[in-house]
Protein backbone atom coordinates (compact mmCIF):
# COMPACT_ATOMS: atom_id res chain seq x y z
CA UNK A 1 0.00 0.00 0.00
CA UNK A 2 1.79 3.14 -1.49
CA UNK A 3 1.90 6.23 1.65
CA UNK A 4 -0.50 8.63 0.72
CA UNK A 5 1.04 12.27 -0.02
CA UNK A 6 -0.18 15.13 -1.95
CA UNK A 7 2.07 18.57 -2.49
CA UNK A 8 1.24 21.97 -2.31
CA UNK A 9 2.69 24.93 -3.85
CA UNK A 10 1.26 28.38 -2.48
CA UNK A 11 1.93 31.21 -4.05
CA UNK A 12 1.77 33.90 -1.47
CA UNK A 13 1.72 37.96 -2.97
CA UNK A 14 4.80 38.93 -0.66
CA UNK A 15 8.47 38.41 -1.71
CA UNK A 16 10.87 41.37 -0.07
CA UNK A 17 9.69 41.31 3.51
CA UNK A 18 11.01 37.54 4.14
CA UNK A 19 10.06 38.17 8.25
CA UNK A 20 6.33 38.16 6.51
CA UNK A 21 7.73 34.67 4.73
CA UNK A 22 8.84 33.16 7.54
CA UNK A 23 5.93 33.40 9.69
CA UNK A 24 3.76 32.12 6.78
CA UNK A 25 6.49 28.90 6.60
CA UNK A 26 6.82 28.70 10.27
CA UNK A 27 2.70 27.93 10.41
CA UNK A 28 3.03 25.52 7.99
CA UNK A 29 5.58 23.57 9.51
CA UNK A 30 4.04 23.44 12.66
CA UNK A 31 1.72 21.01 11.28
CA UNK A 32 2.75 17.42 12.14
CA UNK A 33 3.37 15.21 8.71
CA UNK A 34 3.89 18.06 6.95
CA UNK A 35 7.52 18.57 4.91
CA UNK A 36 8.29 22.29 3.90
CA UNK A 37 10.34 21.70 0.63
CA UNK A 38 10.87 24.76 -0.68
CA UNK A 39 10.65 28.54 -0.62
CA UNK A 40 11.50 30.71 -3.45
CA UNK A 41 11.24 34.44 -2.94
CA UNK A 42 11.06 37.11 -6.03
CA UNK A 43 11.92 40.29 -5.23
CA UNK A 44 10.70 41.76 -8.73
CA UNK A 45 7.32 39.61 -8.80
CA UNK A 46 6.90 40.25 -5.44
CA UNK A 47 5.68 37.13 -5.06
CA UNK A 48 6.80 33.65 -2.92
CA UNK A 49 6.12 30.56 -3.98
CA UNK A 50 6.38 27.53 -1.23
CA UNK A 51 6.14 23.66 -1.60
CA UNK A 52 5.41 21.34 1.52
CA UNK A 53 4.47 17.85 0.93
CA UNK A 54 2.56 15.14 3.32
CA UNK A 55 -0.58 13.67 4.32
CA UNK A 56 -3.81 15.08 2.14
CA UNK A 57 -5.37 15.70 5.65
CA UNK A 58 -2.31 17.35 7.69
CA UNK A 59 -1.49 19.19 3.96
CA UNK A 60 -4.77 21.08 3.72
CA UNK A 61 -4.48 21.78 7.42
CA UNK A 62 -1.23 23.58 6.92
CA UNK A 63 -2.23 24.90 3.86
CA UNK A 64 -5.80 26.78 5.49
CA UNK A 65 -3.54 27.67 8.37
CA UNK A 66 -0.97 29.45 6.09
CA UNK A 67 -3.79 31.47 3.98
CA UNK A 68 -4.76 32.16 7.13
CA UNK A 69 -1.81 33.58 8.49
CA UNK A 70 -0.84 34.92 4.75
CA UNK A 71 -4.33 37.03 5.22
CA UNK A 72 -3.28 38.45 8.96
CA UNK A 73 0.03 40.01 7.04
CA UNK A 74 -0.28 40.45 3.62
CA UNK A 75 -2.23 43.86 2.70
CA UNK A 76 -3.25 44.04 -0.74
CA UNK A 77 -3.83 47.45 -1.19
CA UNK A 78 0.14 47.88 -0.71
CA UNK A 79 1.20 45.73 -3.25
CA UNK A 80 2.80 45.68 -6.08
CA UNK A 81 4.56 43.59 -8.04
CA UNK A 82 5.69 42.29 -12.13
CA UNK A 83 3.49 38.81 -11.63
CA UNK A 84 -0.55 38.84 -12.28
CA UNK A 85 -1.91 38.37 -8.78
CA UNK A 86 -5.53 38.55 -7.29
CA UNK A 87 -4.80 38.16 -3.40
CA UNK A 88 -2.77 37.53 -0.29
CA UNK A 89 -2.79 33.73 -0.94
CA UNK A 90 -2.84 34.51 -5.01
CA UNK A 91 -3.15 30.89 -5.73
CA UNK A 92 -2.68 27.19 -3.79
CA UNK A 93 -2.78 24.33 -6.14
CA UNK A 94 -2.84 20.44 -4.92
CA UNK A 95 -0.73 17.96 -6.50
CA UNK A 96 -1.11 14.31 -6.33
CA UNK A 97 2.18 12.60 -5.32
CA UNK A 98 1.46 8.92 -4.47
CA UNK A 99 -1.04 6.71 -2.98
CA UNK A 100 -4.18 9.31 -4.42
CA UNK A 101 -5.83 9.77 -7.50
CA UNK A 102 -6.52 12.80 -8.48
CA UNK A 103 -10.40 12.42 -7.70
CA UNK A 104 -9.41 12.09 -4.42
CA UNK A 105 -7.42 15.34 -4.59
CA UNK A 106 -10.39 17.41 -6.31
CA UNK A 107 -12.42 16.14 -2.79
CA UNK A 108 -9.66 17.83 -0.50
CA UNK A 109 -9.52 20.38 -2.69
CA UNK A 110 -12.63 21.63 -2.43
CA UNK A 111 -12.45 21.00 1.23
CA UNK A 112 -9.93 23.08 1.30
CA UNK A 113 -11.51 25.95 -0.62
CA UNK A 114 -15.18 26.13 1.03
CA UNK A 115 -12.32 26.13 4.61
CA UNK A 116 -10.89 29.54 3.39
CA UNK A 117 -14.33 30.86 2.03
CA UNK A 118 -16.52 29.91 4.87
CA UNK A 119 -13.47 30.40 8.10
CA UNK A 120 -11.55 33.60 6.61
CA UNK A 121 -14.40 35.19 4.08
CA UNK A 122 -12.28 34.74 1.23
CA UNK A 123 -13.84 34.38 -2.03
CA UNK A 124 -12.40 31.66 -3.47
CA UNK A 125 -12.64 30.66 -7.00
CA UNK A 126 -11.76 26.32 -7.55
CA UNK A 127 -9.59 26.42 -10.88
CA UNK A 128 -7.77 22.95 -13.18
CA UNK A 129 -9.44 20.05 -11.96
CA UNK A 130 -11.24 21.04 -9.24
CA UNK A 131 -13.25 23.90 -11.35
CA UNK A 132 -17.18 23.40 -11.49
CA UNK A 133 -17.20 24.94 -14.80
CA UNK A 134 -15.17 24.40 -17.50
CA UNK A 135 -14.66 28.46 -17.86
CA UNK A 136 -12.61 27.88 -14.64
CA UNK A 137 -10.53 25.36 -15.45
CA UNK A 138 -8.27 28.20 -16.53
CA UNK A 139 -6.01 29.88 -13.89
CA UNK A 140 -5.43 33.19 -16.25
CA UNK A 141 -9.40 33.07 -16.77
CA UNK A 142 -10.62 33.29 -13.05
CA UNK A 143 -7.53 35.68 -12.52
CA UNK A 144 -8.01 38.07 -14.98
CA UNK A 145 -8.76 41.57 -14.03
CA UNK A 146 -6.20 41.14 -11.31
CA UNK A 147 -6.60 42.46 -7.95
CA UNK A 148 -7.95 45.68 -8.78
CA UNK A 149 -10.57 44.38 -11.16
CA UNK A 150 -11.93 42.11 -8.51
CA UNK A 151 -14.88 44.89 -6.67
CA UNK A 152 -16.28 44.82 -10.72
CA UNK A 153 -15.81 41.19 -11.34
CA UNK A 154 -17.53 39.79 -7.95
CA UNK A 155 -20.47 41.90 -8.82
CA UNK A 156 -21.11 40.10 -11.43
CA UNK A 157 -23.26 37.14 -10.89
CA UNK A 158 -21.31 35.27 -13.57
CA UNK A 159 -18.45 35.13 -11.46
CA UNK A 160 -19.83 34.42 -8.06
CA UNK A 161 -16.94 32.76 -6.14
CA UNK A 162 -17.27 28.92 -6.01
CA UNK A 163 -16.90 29.58 -1.89
CA UNK A 164 -16.64 32.31 -0.07
CA UNK A 165 -18.74 35.57 -0.01
CA UNK A 166 -19.08 38.02 -3.42
CA UNK A 167 -17.93 40.56 -1.67
CA UNK A 168 -15.06 42.55 -2.10
CA UNK A 169 -12.29 41.47 0.84
CA UNK A 170 -9.94 44.83 0.41
CA UNK A 171 -7.22 43.14 2.36
CA UNK A 172 -6.69 39.64 1.46
CA UNK A 173 -8.21 40.25 -2.20
CA UNK A 174 -9.44 36.54 -3.58
CA UNK A 175 -7.66 32.82 -4.03
CA UNK A 176 -7.62 30.19 -6.48
CA UNK A 177 -7.30 27.32 -4.57
CA UNK A 178 -7.06 24.23 -7.58
CA UNK A 179 -5.97 20.40 -8.63
CA UNK A 180 -3.56 19.83 -11.14
CA UNK A 181 -1.28 17.09 -12.01
CA UNK A 182 2.65 17.52 -11.14
CA UNK A 183 4.90 19.12 -13.15
CA UNK A 184 8.56 17.77 -14.09
CA UNK A 185 11.17 20.06 -15.15
CA UNK A 186 12.93 17.94 -17.25
CA UNK A 187 16.20 18.57 -19.23
CA UNK A 188 17.99 16.64 -21.95
CA UNK A 189 21.51 17.06 -22.77
CA UNK A 190 22.54 17.28 -26.30
CA UNK A 191 26.73 16.57 -27.79
CA UNK A 192 25.96 20.00 -29.83
CA UNK A 193 26.51 23.67 -28.59
CA UNK A 194 23.97 24.86 -31.10
CA UNK A 195 20.71 26.65 -30.14
CA UNK A 196 19.36 26.36 -33.32
CA UNK A 197 19.43 22.36 -33.46
CA UNK A 198 18.48 22.08 -30.02
CA UNK A 199 15.48 24.56 -30.78
CA UNK A 200 14.60 22.56 -33.60
CA UNK A 201 14.34 19.35 -31.75
CA UNK A 202 12.53 20.98 -28.59
CA UNK A 203 9.63 21.79 -31.53
CA UNK A 204 9.41 18.53 -32.89
CA UNK A 205 8.45 16.77 -29.32
CA UNK A 206 7.07 20.09 -27.81
CA UNK A 207 3.08 19.27 -27.76
CA UNK A 208 2.67 23.06 -29.68
CA UNK A 209 5.08 22.18 -32.15
CA UNK A 210 5.65 24.93 -35.05
CA UNK A 211 4.32 27.13 -37.33
CA UNK A 212 3.95 25.41 -41.12
CA UNK A 213 6.38 27.33 -43.58
CA UNK A 214 6.23 27.56 -46.99
CA UNK A 215 9.44 25.62 -48.77
CA UNK A 216 12.41 25.65 -46.78
CA UNK A 217 10.99 24.45 -42.90
CA UNK A 218 13.41 26.53 -41.26
CA UNK A 219 13.35 30.25 -43.07
CA UNK A 220 10.36 29.70 -45.23
CA UNK A 221 7.25 31.95 -45.00
CA UNK A 222 5.02 30.73 -42.46
CA UNK A 223 1.68 29.25 -43.91
CA UNK A 224 -1.81 30.60 -42.89
CA UNK A 225 -5.23 29.38 -43.51
CA UNK A 226 -8.08 30.58 -45.03
CA UNK A 227 -8.79 32.68 -41.54
CA UNK A 228 -5.81 33.81 -41.79
CA UNK A 229 -4.80 31.75 -38.70
CA UNK A 230 -1.06 29.78 -38.65
CA UNK A 231 -0.74 26.96 -39.16
CA UNK A 232 0.69 24.86 -36.81
CA UNK A 233 2.38 20.87 -37.14
CA UNK A 234 1.82 19.89 -33.49
CA UNK A 235 4.83 18.03 -31.60
CA UNK A 236 4.86 14.57 -30.95
CA UNK A 237 4.41 14.85 -27.38
CA UNK A 238 1.69 15.41 -25.42
CA UNK A 239 1.10 17.56 -22.11
CA UNK A 240 5.10 18.79 -23.01
CA UNK A 241 6.52 22.45 -23.16
CA UNK A 242 10.30 22.46 -24.47
CA UNK A 243 12.85 24.61 -25.80
CA UNK A 244 16.54 24.48 -27.18
CA UNK A 245 19.23 26.37 -25.30
CA UNK A 246 22.64 26.34 -24.61
CA UNK A 247 24.17 26.17 -20.77
CA UNK A 248 27.23 27.86 -20.49
CA UNK A 249 27.96 26.05 -17.02
CA UNK A 250 27.92 22.64 -19.06
CA UNK A 251 28.82 23.90 -22.43
CA UNK A 252 26.31 22.09 -24.03
CA UNK A 253 23.24 22.60 -25.23
CA UNK A 254 19.84 21.32 -23.55
CA UNK A 255 15.97 20.29 -24.65
CA UNK A 256 14.72 22.03 -21.65
CA UNK A 257 11.23 20.65 -20.93
CA UNK A 258 8.14 21.09 -18.22
CA UNK A 259 6.15 18.12 -18.21
CA UNK A 260 2.77 19.13 -17.41
CA UNK A 261 1.11 15.90 -17.07
CA UNK A 262 3.69 13.04 -16.55
CA UNK A 263 0.44 10.12 -16.22
CA UNK A 264 0.50 11.20 -20.25
CA UNK A 265 3.82 11.86 -21.14
CA UNK A 266 6.64 9.97 -18.23
CA UNK A 267 10.14 10.62 -18.13
CA UNK A 268 11.07 8.08 -19.84
CA UNK A 269 8.77 8.20 -22.79
CA UNK A 270 10.08 12.35 -23.33
CA UNK A 271 13.77 11.11 -22.89
CA UNK A 272 13.22 8.37 -25.60
CA UNK A 273 11.59 10.48 -28.21
CA UNK A 274 13.89 13.21 -27.41
CA UNK A 275 16.59 10.76 -28.58
CA UNK A 276 15.12 9.63 -31.19
CA UNK A 277 14.34 13.44 -32.97
CA UNK A 278 18.14 14.18 -31.87
CA UNK A 279 19.35 11.36 -34.14
CA UNK A 280 17.48 12.14 -36.89
CA UNK A 281 19.34 15.44 -36.80
CA UNK A 282 22.80 13.69 -36.87
CA UNK A 283 22.70 14.97 -33.04
CA UNK A 284 23.08 12.20 -29.95
CA UNK A 285 21.66 12.74 -26.49
CA UNK A 286 24.41 12.20 -23.41
CA UNK A 287 22.32 12.08 -20.60
CA UNK A 288 19.71 14.52 -18.85
CA UNK A 289 18.92 16.47 -15.66
CA UNK A 290 15.86 16.73 -13.21
CA UNK A 291 15.35 20.06 -11.76
CA UNK A 292 13.69 19.76 -8.48
CA UNK A 293 11.75 16.66 -6.93
CA UNK A 294 10.14 14.04 -8.74
CA UNK A 295 7.68 11.33 -7.70
CA UNK A 296 9.11 7.93 -6.34
CA UNK A 297 6.64 5.84 -9.25
CA UNK A 298 8.59 8.30 -12.18
CA UNK A 299 11.37 6.55 -11.40
CA UNK A 300 10.26 3.23 -10.44
CA UNK A 301 7.79 3.06 -14.36
CA UNK A 302 11.20 4.82 -15.88
CA UNK A 303 13.29 1.42 -14.61
CA UNK A 304 10.41 -1.00 -15.50
CA UNK A 305 9.90 0.47 -19.13
CA UNK A 306 13.63 0.41 -19.91
CA UNK A 307 14.33 -3.25 -18.18
CA UNK A 308 11.21 -4.36 -20.46
CA UNK A 309 12.52 -2.83 -23.47
CA UNK A 310 15.54 -5.18 -22.78
CA UNK A 311 13.33 -8.06 -22.70
CA UNK A 312 14.14 -8.67 -18.80
CA UNK A 313 11.83 -9.02 -15.85
CA UNK A 314 10.83 -6.12 -13.94
CA UNK A 315 9.90 -7.74 -10.70
CA UNK A 316 12.96 -6.74 -8.95
CA UNK A 317 13.43 -3.64 -6.04
CA UNK A 318 12.98 -0.31 -5.97
CA UNK A 319 16.22 0.66 -5.48
CA UNK A 320 17.49 -1.43 -8.97
CA UNK A 321 14.80 0.33 -10.62
CA UNK A 322 16.09 3.25 -9.68
CA UNK A 323 19.56 2.51 -10.73
CA UNK A 324 18.23 1.33 -14.19
CA UNK A 325 16.57 4.46 -14.83
CA UNK A 326 19.52 6.65 -13.33
CA UNK A 327 21.74 5.03 -16.23
CA UNK A 328 19.14 4.78 -18.74
CA UNK A 329 18.78 8.17 -18.71
CA UNK A 330 21.93 9.48 -18.19
CA UNK A 331 21.01 11.37 -15.00
CA UNK A 332 24.17 11.32 -13.38
CA UNK A 333 25.40 12.90 -16.86
CA UNK A 334 25.64 16.53 -15.32
CA UNK A 335 25.69 16.13 -11.17
CA UNK A 336 25.37 13.02 -9.49
CA UNK A 337 21.83 11.72 -8.53
CA UNK A 338 21.36 11.36 -5.17
CA UNK A 339 17.77 9.65 -4.65
CA UNK A 340 17.32 10.99 -1.19
CA UNK A 341 17.89 14.28 -2.57
CA UNK A 342 15.72 14.24 -5.65
CA UNK A 343 12.61 11.67 -4.95
CA UNK A 344 10.05 13.33 -3.00
CA UNK A 345 9.13 10.54 -0.68
CA UNK A 346 12.96 9.89 -0.19
CA UNK A 347 13.22 13.48 1.22
CA UNK A 348 9.89 13.41 3.50
CA UNK A 349 11.15 10.82 4.59
CA UNK A 350 14.70 11.49 6.07
CA UNK A 351 13.90 14.00 8.69
CA UNK A 352 10.67 11.68 9.75
CA UNK A 353 11.21 10.79 13.35
CA UNK A 354 10.19 7.24 12.86
CA UNK A 355 12.50 6.21 14.99
CA UNK A 356 14.63 2.77 14.78
CA UNK A 357 13.17 0.61 11.83
CA UNK A 358 12.91 -3.05 12.06
CA UNK A 359 13.47 -3.18 8.03
CA UNK A 360 17.00 -0.92 8.01
CA UNK A 361 18.46 -3.82 10.27
CA UNK A 362 20.65 -6.43 9.28
CA UNK A 363 19.39 -10.15 9.79
CA UNK A 364 22.23 -10.29 12.68
CA UNK A 365 20.83 -6.94 14.64
CA UNK A 366 17.45 -7.90 14.00
CA UNK A 367 17.76 -11.12 15.26
CA UNK A 368 19.35 -9.54 18.11
CA UNK A 369 16.55 -7.10 18.74
CA UNK A 370 13.93 -9.39 18.80
CA UNK A 371 15.84 -11.68 21.23
CA UNK A 372 16.63 -8.85 23.56
CA UNK A 373 14.03 -8.06 26.65
CA UNK A 374 12.29 -6.03 24.61
CA UNK A 375 8.55 -7.44 24.02
CA UNK A 376 8.76 -5.76 20.34
CA UNK A 377 9.34 -6.74 17.73
CA UNK A 378 7.87 -10.13 18.95
CA UNK A 379 5.82 -12.92 16.71
CA UNK A 380 3.54 -10.22 14.71
CA UNK A 381 7.31 -8.52 13.16
CA UNK A 382 8.62 -12.04 12.75
CA UNK A 383 5.40 -13.80 11.46
CA UNK A 384 5.67 -10.79 8.93
CA UNK A 385 9.07 -10.86 7.68
CA UNK A 386 8.58 -14.84 7.41
CA UNK A 387 6.06 -13.35 4.84
CA UNK A 388 8.50 -11.06 3.07
CA UNK A 389 10.95 -13.79 2.73
CA UNK A 390 8.36 -16.96 1.37
CA UNK A 391 6.70 -14.29 -1.10
CA UNK A 392 10.74 -13.13 -2.18
CA UNK A 393 11.97 -17.10 -2.50
CA UNK A 394 8.54 -16.89 -5.44
CA UNK A 395 9.90 -14.23 -6.44
CA UNK A 396 13.45 -15.01 -7.19
CA UNK A 397 12.10 -17.85 -9.15
CA UNK A 398 9.87 -16.12 -10.89
CA UNK A 399 13.17 -13.74 -12.04
CA UNK A 400 14.95 -16.89 -13.13
CA UNK A 401 12.24 -18.13 -15.02
CA UNK A 402 12.04 -15.11 -16.93
CA UNK A 403 15.88 -15.17 -17.77
CA UNK A 404 16.14 -19.00 -18.16
CA UNK A 405 17.81 -19.80 -21.50
CA UNK A 406 15.44 -21.41 -24.39
CA UNK A 407 12.25 -19.44 -22.34
CA UNK A 408 13.01 -16.40 -23.88
CA UNK A 409 9.56 -16.08 -25.20
CA UNK A 410 8.19 -16.71 -21.83
CA UNK A 411 10.01 -13.43 -20.23
CA UNK A 412 6.77 -11.02 -20.31
CA UNK A 413 4.40 -13.95 -18.20
CA UNK A 414 7.31 -14.70 -16.01
CA UNK A 415 7.83 -10.68 -15.22
CA UNK A 416 4.44 -10.28 -14.21
CA UNK A 417 4.82 -12.74 -11.90
CA UNK A 418 7.58 -10.80 -10.37
CA UNK A 419 6.20 -7.81 -10.30
CA UNK A 420 3.14 -9.30 -8.02
CA UNK A 421 5.57 -11.15 -5.95
CA UNK A 422 7.47 -7.85 -5.08
CA UNK A 423 4.94 -5.99 -4.81
CA UNK A 424 3.21 -8.30 -1.86
CA UNK A 425 7.15 -8.27 -0.59
CA UNK A 426 6.88 -4.39 -0.58
CA UNK A 427 3.63 -4.82 1.69
CA UNK A 428 4.92 -7.19 4.18
CA UNK A 429 8.22 -5.18 4.68
CA UNK A 430 5.94 -2.28 5.78
CA UNK A 431 3.62 -4.76 7.82
CA UNK A 432 6.93 -5.77 9.94
CA UNK A 433 7.09 -2.00 11.39
CA UNK A 434 3.49 -1.34 11.75
CA UNK A 435 3.29 -4.39 13.67
CA UNK A 436 5.69 -3.21 16.63
CA UNK A 437 4.10 0.53 16.27
CA UNK A 438 0.42 -1.50 16.99
CA UNK A 439 1.75 -3.34 19.83
CA UNK A 440 3.73 -0.19 21.47
CA UNK A 441 0.71 2.24 20.85
CA UNK A 442 -1.27 -0.51 23.22
CA UNK A 443 1.70 0.46 25.43
CA UNK A 444 1.20 4.27 24.64
CA UNK A 445 -2.61 3.72 25.25
CA UNK A 446 -2.16 2.01 28.68
CA UNK A 447 0.61 4.90 30.05
CA UNK A 448 -2.28 7.61 30.07
CA UNK A 449 -3.23 9.23 33.19
CA UNK A 450 -6.68 7.79 34.71
CA UNK A 451 -7.62 10.33 37.72
CA UNK A 452 -10.72 11.32 36.51
CA UNK A 453 -13.75 10.14 35.17
CA UNK A 454 -13.05 12.14 31.61
CA UNK A 455 -9.41 10.67 32.14
CA UNK A 456 -10.32 7.64 32.43
CA UNK A 457 -13.08 7.28 29.70
CA UNK A 458 -10.50 9.09 27.37
CA UNK A 459 -7.66 6.25 28.27
CA UNK A 460 -10.49 3.08 27.65
CA UNK A 461 -11.37 4.61 24.28
CA UNK A 462 -7.24 4.88 23.43
CA UNK A 463 -7.11 0.97 24.49
CA UNK A 464 -9.89 0.15 22.56
CA UNK A 465 -8.56 2.18 19.54
CA UNK A 466 -4.96 0.57 19.46
CA UNK A 467 -6.31 -2.86 20.55
CA UNK A 468 -8.44 -2.94 17.13
CA UNK A 469 -5.25 -1.66 15.29
CA UNK A 470 -3.03 -4.38 17.02
CA UNK A 471 -5.49 -6.61 15.71
CA UNK A 472 -5.87 -5.23 12.10
CA UNK A 473 -2.46 -5.25 11.50
CA UNK A 474 -1.89 -8.71 11.93
CA UNK A 475 -4.60 -9.80 10.27
CA UNK A 476 -3.63 -7.77 7.40
CA UNK A 477 -0.25 -9.57 7.47
CA UNK A 478 -2.63 -12.43 7.07
CA UNK A 479 -4.20 -11.19 3.54
CA UNK A 480 -1.38 -9.95 2.13
CA UNK A 481 0.62 -13.15 2.51
CA UNK A 482 -2.44 -15.30 1.59
CA UNK A 483 -2.76 -13.48 -1.83
CA UNK A 484 1.17 -14.76 -2.46
CA UNK A 485 0.10 -18.75 -2.65
CA UNK A 486 -1.41 -18.68 -6.58
CA UNK A 487 2.07 -17.29 -7.62
CA UNK A 488 3.91 -19.84 -5.41
CA UNK A 489 2.17 -22.37 -6.94
CA UNK A 490 2.42 -20.96 -10.60
CA UNK A 491 6.36 -21.01 -9.62
CA UNK A 492 6.59 -25.07 -8.30
CA UNK A 493 4.09 -25.89 -11.01
CA UNK A 494 5.52 -23.89 -14.57
CA UNK A 495 8.65 -22.18 -13.02
CA UNK A 496 12.14 -22.62 -13.36
CA UNK A 497 12.88 -26.62 -13.07
CA UNK A 498 16.04 -26.44 -10.79
CA UNK A 499 14.33 -23.68 -8.95
CA UNK A 500 10.80 -25.24 -8.00
CA UNK A 501 12.26 -26.16 -4.37
CA UNK A 502 12.71 -22.69 -3.71
CA UNK A 503 9.40 -21.70 -4.48
CA UNK A 504 7.87 -24.45 -1.93
CA UNK A 505 10.36 -23.20 0.54
CA UNK A 506 8.66 -19.50 -0.08
CA UNK A 507 5.11 -21.35 0.70
CA UNK A 508 6.03 -23.19 3.77
CA UNK A 509 7.39 -19.43 5.18
CA UNK A 510 3.88 -18.15 4.09
CA UNK A 511 2.08 -20.98 6.15
CA UNK A 512 4.05 -20.03 9.04
CA UNK A 513 3.83 -16.10 8.38
CA UNK A 514 -0.33 -16.62 8.52
CA UNK A 515 -0.56 -19.17 11.49
CA UNK A 516 2.17 -16.83 13.56
CA UNK A 517 0.08 -13.74 12.55
CA UNK A 518 -3.47 -15.48 13.40
CA UNK A 519 -1.78 -16.29 16.92
CA UNK A 520 -1.45 -12.47 17.29
CA UNK A 521 -4.74 -12.10 15.85
CA UNK A 522 -6.38 -13.90 18.32
CA UNK A 523 -4.02 -13.05 21.84
CA UNK A 524 -5.25 -9.14 21.08
CA UNK A 525 -8.98 -10.26 20.31
CA UNK A 526 -9.14 -11.14 23.80
CA UNK A 527 -8.84 -7.46 24.80
CA UNK A 528 -11.35 -5.60 23.15
CA UNK A 529 -14.90 -4.99 24.02
CA UNK A 530 -16.66 -4.87 20.80
CA UNK A 531 -17.79 -8.23 20.47
CA UNK A 532 -18.96 -8.16 16.92
CA UNK A 533 -15.64 -7.05 15.78
CA UNK A 534 -13.52 -9.74 17.41
CA UNK A 535 -15.98 -12.28 15.92
CA UNK A 536 -16.39 -11.19 13.02
CA UNK A 537 -12.24 -11.36 12.46
CA UNK A 538 -11.60 -14.50 14.56
CA UNK A 539 -14.35 -16.17 11.81
CA UNK A 540 -12.08 -14.88 8.68
CA UNK A 541 -9.40 -15.53 10.10
CA UNK A 542 -10.22 -19.17 10.51
CA UNK A 543 -11.20 -19.27 6.84
CA UNK A 544 -7.89 -17.78 6.09
CA UNK A 545 -5.97 -20.21 8.21
CA UNK A 546 -7.77 -23.34 6.70
CA UNK A 547 -7.15 -22.63 3.37
CA UNK A 548 -3.60 -21.78 3.61
CA UNK A 549 -3.39 -25.14 5.25
CA UNK A 550 -4.64 -26.86 2.42
CA UNK A 551 -2.68 -24.40 -0.20
CA UNK A 552 -0.11 -25.70 1.22
CA UNK A 553 -0.33 -29.27 1.16
CA UNK A 554 -1.47 -28.97 -2.68
CA UNK A 555 1.44 -27.02 -3.68
CA UNK A 556 4.01 -29.79 -1.69
CA UNK A 557 1.72 -32.51 -3.17
CA UNK A 558 2.68 -30.93 -6.41
CA UNK A 559 6.10 -30.32 -5.80
CA UNK A 560 6.63 -33.96 -4.64
CA UNK A 561 5.55 -34.83 -8.26
CA UNK A 562 8.32 -33.09 -9.63
CA UNK A 563 11.06 -34.28 -7.42
CA UNK A 564 13.12 -37.44 -8.42
CA UNK A 565 12.25 -40.67 -6.72
CA UNK A 566 14.64 -40.97 -3.67
CA UNK A 567 17.27 -43.90 -4.24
Amino acid sequence: MEKRIIECVPNFSEGRDMGIIKNITDVIESVAGVKLLDVDPGKDTNRTVVTFVGDPDYVIEAAFLAVKRAAELIDMTKHQGAHPRMGATDVCPLVPVSGISMEETVVYTRRLAERIGNELGIPVYCYENAAFRPERRNLASCRAGEYEGLPKKLADPVWKPDFGPAIFNKRSGATAVGARDFLVAFNVNLNTTSVRRANAIAYDVREKGRPAREGDPLTGKIKKDDNGETVVIPGSLKSVKAIGWFIEEYGIAQISMNLTNISVTPVHIAFDEVCRKAEVRGVRVTGSELVGLIPLKSLIDAGKYFLNKQKRSSGVSDEELIKIAVRSMGLNDIHPFKPEDKIIEYVMSTNEKTGKRLIEMSLRKFANETASESPAPGGGSVSAYMGVLGAALGTMVANLSSHKRGWDDRWEEFSAWAEKGIAIQNRLLQLVDEDTAAFNSILEAYALPKKTTAEKAARELAVQEATKKAIMVPFEVMQTAFSSFEFLKEMVEKGNPSSVTDAAVGALAIRSCILGAFLNVKINVAGLKDKDFSGHIIKKGMEIEAETISFEADILKLLNKKLPDAE
